[in-house]
């Protein structure tokens, strides 16, 4: 069994996600933010649960780093990470202000990128650990009306890449989850545009972002097969895999725009290998399994 520090614990696939490693066994630090004020009630169902709640805010260095070493301390170590704290958005790309873009990269990415900082002192000691990174479908092809979300999500999937190949040879493991739409209070606290007057310069278009948004509300409401448990199981299966054995991407997702990526992804990974062999540093793409502990 394993110790796992999950962000964005409070709801979503977060909660879904930790209600089911502990169910298979797992020691499980999940992280909230503002738990002894607005999330308090969810910091208190995840104890329930038997989960060990660290205060982090992954938008700030410092909450980072306290709450990252709260968590090695009262699990004794942290096996893997499961970076899912996220924020989606709705509306036309050109509404969004830069802080507004500044607020989804804070989380979707930089928030990966501290975590994933402040954990790799201890992986490299270890010789071993396991970094899972919630990016989206929406990470390899993009719909409108979700801009800033679609480019942190790409970006996402290339910052798991180069820790991918930059990490393997030490014995650290990098995969993705890549779901598609799921109805979980994520869908509920999308971020709006600051400057959403802009909109009416679209003409006809200016109530698309909410008639899009609805009516995939409606799609999702008439297929009960797109369940978010679905993710859960995924990330917990990921977990329980043999080293170097898990697949890069795994893509969780019943309405379709899975089966349409698949082709894509198997692509993208012929040409790594197709790429990274020409320079002989093929060997980067795989996890080595026998990597020896590194001092700090």
């Amino acid at each position: 069994m394993s110790n796992v520090l999950i962000t964005g614990a409070a709801g979503g696939f977060g909660k879904l996600t930790v209600s089911a490693l502990v169910k298979a066994g797992h020691k499980v630090a999940g992280t909230v933010r503002d738990a002894n004020g607005r999330n308090k009630a969810a910091a208190a169902q995840l104890k329930e649960l038997g989960v060990t709640v660290v205060e982090m805010d992954v938008t700030q260095d410092g909450s980072v780093d306290q709450g990252v070493s709260a968590a090695l301390s009262r699990l004794g170590g942290i096996d893997v990470v499961v970076n899912n704290a996220g924020v989606g958005v709705l509306g036309f790309q050109e509404c969004f202000t830069t802080d507004d873009w500044r607020k989804v990269f804070e989380v979707n990415v930089f928030g990966v990128q501290r975590v994933s900082r402040a954990v790799l002192p201890h992986f490299k000691e270890r010789g071993q650990g396991l970094f899972i990174n919630i990016s989206s479908l929406l990470g390899r092809m993009v719909v409108p009306f979700y801009g800033p979300y679609n480019a942190s999500k790409w970006a996402l999937e290339a910052l798991s890449e180069n820790y991918r190949v930059e990490l393997g040879q030490l014995g650290i493991e990098t995969c993705i989850v890549e779901p598609g739409g799921y109805p979980t209070s994520f869908m509920g606290n999308l971020l709006r545009p600051s400057e959403p007057a802009r909109a009416s310069s679209y003409g006809a278009m200016k109530d698309m972002p909410d008639a899009f948004f609805n009516g995939f509300e409606q799609a999702l409401a008439g297929n009960p097969v797109q369940n978010p448990a679905n993710v859960a199981d995924a990330i917990v299966a990921l977990v329980g895999q043999p080293r170097g054995e898990r697949p890069f991407r795994t893509m969780v997702d019943k309405m379709g725009m899975g089966a349409a990526l698949g082709t894509y992804n198997a692509q993208l990974e012929g040409a790594m290998k197709g790429v990274f062999g020409a320079f002989h540093i093929d060997h980067l793409l795989t996890v080595k399994t026998d990597a020896k502990p590194q001092g700090r």
